[in-house]
């Protein structure tokens, strides 16, 4: 919603075809919705071919799950293999399709939204964590292969971001140590220096923010509340 208020033309992906709808209805009339699943290589591809005759000047990868809430002892290999295919393989094929006209173009911007916990520690969240710490890994690598092309290269780092999301994850964490959802958020939130989560709409801005610096190809940035400090 912020980019199109910025006035680009949208194309919202996903694999929910009522969430893209409502979305793209609060939108309004510049933008396209397409239903995918950024982890099979042939919806990828079928998205790529259907935008063949559009200039794709920004991708922002933002797909992602949260996977398991568990030791990595109790970790299923299925588990595991879902974050990774979203959260890591999905960034993956979305880069790989639509890189070779920007590079063709000489210009073009990707944003990675990736999270703190590819930074530091979260109990119980291997294959989450481990599939941010790739997704770093693969933006700044892919940043020295193409930053001839001189647009944006960019690892987004946020964490916590108040929502559903991260009600669903306090829930859970209260219901593994017996206490209200309250006291899991409290004992989260107490990590940042800033005492609360970050918005969707600081997220946005930052977005924004980020596409309009000059050369911050292979940048990391942290948007955490003070979450990481270093």
């Amino acid at each position: 919603m912020a980019l199109a208020g910025g006035g680009a033309r949208v194309v919202l992906t996903g694999r929910q075809r009522v969430t893209l709808d409502a979305v793209a209805e609060e939108i309004g009339p510049n933008v396209r919705v397409a239903t995918v699943d950024t982890s099979a290589e042939g919806s990828v591809a079928a998205l790529a071919e259907s935008l063949a005759g559009e200039q794709v000047s920004i991708l922002v990868n933002n797909a992602g799950v949260a996977g398991p809430v568990a030791p990595l002892t109790d970790v299923s290999v299925d588990d595991w293999d879902e974050v990774f295919a979203v959260n890591v393989r999905g960034v993956f094929l979305m880069c790989r399709a639509f890189l070779p006209p920007m590079l063709a173009r000489g210009e073009g911007d990707i944003i990675n939204l990736a999270s703190v916990s590819g930074k530091r520690p979260l109990a119980r969240r291997t294959p989450y964590t481990a599939s941010k710490m790739a997704v770093i890994g693969l933006t700044t690598t892919l940043a020295h292969e193409v930053g001839h092309l001189g647009g944006a290269l960019i690892t987004l780092k946020t964490r916590p971001v108040s929502g559903p999301r991260m009600e669903r994850n306090f829930a859970r964490e209260a219901a593994r140590a017996g206490t209200p959802p309250a006291a899991a958020e409290a004992e989260f939130v107490g990590r940042s220096a800033m005492k609360r989560m970050v918005t969707e709409a600081e997220v946005a801005a930052a977005v924004l923010g980020m596409l309009a610096m000059p050369g911050p190809t292979a940048a990391d940035i942290d948007l955490s509340a003070g979450m990481v400090a270093r």
